[in-house]
């Protein structure tokens, strides 16, 4: 790219006083002497080797492996990330990975935009005014047959000042009437004005849409391309499109998934308006981008940069001039990261979502109120939704700083990886004839796609590498209910669309019904041998672990039967076994007091004898050992429990065994 395009500040940047701007130079650690690569390789050696036997002792190599992991994408994560020297470039230019606006110190940088789809008129134009009252800059209104009533949209707007505030739709079933309705609002209030409004955007996206409904897209196409004409004509500071990358999220999307679908959509709405005589640079004013930003800071931060990168190099070809390729991004914390349970734990996540899309440069930012998933939002939380924002902004200073992250080795590594790799799933789009054809045809290319990400990501929340607070990890077994009106039944969908909860959230199902249909939730009794140093790391993880399925656990300590005896006392556990009913029984204990004596042994064949169907162990089965002369071939438990384990097959399993009907 040319030198002008990256070199030069933009003109905002005069504006910037001096006492804010950054000096030339930082030598913050120049008393410090510089460590070396060498150093901290042989560090990193020293922790890692640290207890291995001699001549086992593992190499840079091996040892650089074990730190390293790998993204659902396949992104590689470095143990260290060391700046490269490249030059930084600047926000609001060429190529936008420092944002596609330059922010010049305001506090509120961002468009704070709250989504509205309560089906009654009445409650969603208070929760409207409530929200531009409090801090809302703008309204996202949602219309369809479980959302707002498109003829209603006149009253759920009546007390908004539309030159102040800007008005976007969208809908998954109509998105033509839901940009009538908007049309006809502007048009009618026109004279009530000052005859001017805002801004706002039509929410149009045939692609989409047709993703959605399962529809060939060429038809809505054409519908779009003349509300497209109408927007230009009366409302120029308005945009009829938006490239909605939220139905691929939900459908399991990667980052990069995300990304080379966005910008696909991109290109094919560029093509179809050009065919309607609609220059690139015109038909790139028109887009706005609507993302997913989701609890992983640095990847949301990483995504938001890579697509305005990625999306410059479309307008680099297609001949826009420079200033007009920034990609204009909607940031919305991610439907698909909510849980139902602990719900709560909802606000850190969209906390840390919301900081994540601020940091990486979103225009505009919706935040998801914490109880979603119970139904239609309340007051509280749609005000802590809204304060999420504001805190952020106006407290925390995140929009005062143009491109945090930029200059961190991590997150321009990442940058590189995601854009790198969106821009070769895009080029694959487009050799398959772009996605409008794609859709058209009825092309297996992006839903196989899809299944194989959320095939991946199944495998990661199974095993709890990719742990969940308050559902995978940590749950809580009692919490008090969060009661809200419910939602109408959502339209059918063409796409997935599930949350990375919804199996845990299926087991703790069976478990609820299980206990109202019988008075007690399912029960395990834990044999927890010896004393607490013994037993107390594996019982709290296998009480923890069974809590994910809201599976109650009764821990029995086992001892000897004096101080002198090798024998146990195994009638406490025996009496819990009859007293709860349950016929599954987990030994949990050290290895070395599961080999004592072989008290692992005995007690896993004591349990059996007083009644219980099935005997696991935490740990690994090889460590009851089994006294001379016996067969080793006979196992002596049914199953075990470690970490990093496939536990939502084995929890499935183990409701079975207690009769919780699927």
């Amino acid at each position: 790219m040319a030198e002008s395009e990256t070199g030069t500040l933009p003109a905002e940047a005069e504006n910037i006083p001096d006492e804010v701007a950054a000096p030339d130079h930082l030598a913050l650690a120049s008393v410090f002497p510089a460590a070396t690569h060498e150093q901290w390789e042989s560090a990193v050696l020293k922790v890692l080797n640290r207890g291995r036997p001699g001549g086992r002792e593992l190499d840079i190599d091996a040892a650089l492996a074990r730190l390293r992991t790998t993204t659902v994408d396949g992104l590689q994560i470095e143990p260290l990330h060391v700046p490269d020297g490249r030059p930084l470039g600047y926000p609001g230019v060429m190529p936008f990975d420092r944002g596609a606006t330059l922010r010049t110190g305001e506090m509120d940088a961002w468009d704070v935009r709250q989504l509205h789809e309560d089906p009654d008129p009445h409650l969603a134009r208070e929760a409207v005014r409530t929200d531009l009252e409090r801090g809302a800059t703008s309204i996202w209104v949602r219309t369809g047959s479980d959302a707002v009533d498109p003829a209603d949209l006149e009253e759920v707007l009546a007390d908004v000042l539309l030159d102040l505030a800007p008005i976007v739709v969208s809908s998954r079933e109509d998105q033509v009437a839901a940009a009538h309705a908007l049309l006809q609002v502007w048009r009618n209030r026109a004279d009530q004005s000052t005859g001017t409004i805002a801004g706002g955007n039509l929410g149009l996206d045939a692609l989409a849409h047709a993703a959605l409904t399962g529809t060939d897209p060429r038809e809505a196409l054409r519908a779009q391309r003349e509300l497209v004409a109408a927007v230009r004509a009366e409302y120029p500071q308005v945009r009829a499109l938006t490239v909605d990358a939220l139905p691929w999220h939900d459908a399991g999307a990667t980052d990069v998934d995300e990304i080379g679908l966005a910008v696909a959509a991109g290109v094919s709405h560029l093509r179809d308006l050009e065919d309607a005589g609609i220059s690139p640079t015109d038909a790139a004013a028109q887009l706005e981008f609507r993302v997913s930003a989701t609890a992983d800071q640095f990847l949301t931060i990483a995504r938001l940069r890579a697509l305005r990168r990625v999306w410059a190099r479309i307008g680099e070809a297609c001949g826009i001039p420079p200033e007009h390729r920034g990609a204009r991004q909607h940031a919305v914390t991610s439907w698909r990261m909510l849980s139902r349970d602990d719900a709560y734990v909802n606000v850190l996540r969209t906390t840390t979502a919301c900081f994540a899309a601020a940091a990486g440069g979103a225009e505009s930012i919706t935040v998801m109120p914490f109880d979603t998933v119970h139904g239609l939002p309340n007051a509280f939380s749609r005000r802590l939704a809204r304060n999420v924002q504001i805190v952020l902004a106006e407290e925390s200073n995140i929009g005062r700083v143009n491109d945090p992250a930029g200059g961190s080795a991590y997150v321009e590594d990442l940058t590189d990886q995601v854009a790198t790799r969106a821009w070769a799933w895009f080029q694959q789009i487009e050799a398959a004839g772009g996605l409008t054809e794609v859709l058209a045809s009825g092309s297996s290319l992006i839903t196989d796609r899809l299944a194989a990400s959320t095939a991946e990501r199944d495998r990661r929340l199974s095993d709890r590498s990719a742990p969940i607070t308050g559902v995978s990890m940590f749950p809580q077994l009692v919490e008090p209910p969060i009661e809200r009106r419910p939602r109408p039944a959502a339209p059918a969908s063409a796409l997935p669309r599930r949350r990375d909860t919804e199996p845990f959230e299926e087991l703790r199902d069976r478990s609820a019904a299980s206990e109202s249909a019988h008075g007690t939730p399912p029960t395990v009794v834990l044999a927890a041998l010896g004393s607490r140093r013994d037993h107390g790391a594996r019982e709290t993880f296998t009480s923890s672990l069974l809590a994910v399925a809201g599976i109650h656990t009764r821990a029995v300590e086992v001892g000897a039967t004096g101080d002198e005896s090798d024998d146990l006392d195994v009638t406490p556990v025996l009496d819990a076994l009859r007293e709860t009913g349950s016929p599954v029984a987990i030994l949990c204990s050290s290895p070395a007091r599961y080999a004592a004596s072989h008290h692992g042994t005995r007690l896993a064949r004591a349990l059996r004898e007083g009644g219980a169907s099935q005997v696991l162990v935490a740990g690994q089965p090889s460590e009851l050992t089994q006294p001379d002369g016996e067969d080793l071939n006979t196992p002596v438990v049914d199953g075990h429990l470690a970490a990093g384990m496939d536990t939502l097959p084995f929890l499935r399993s183990l409701l079975d065994t207690l009769e919780a009907a699927r």
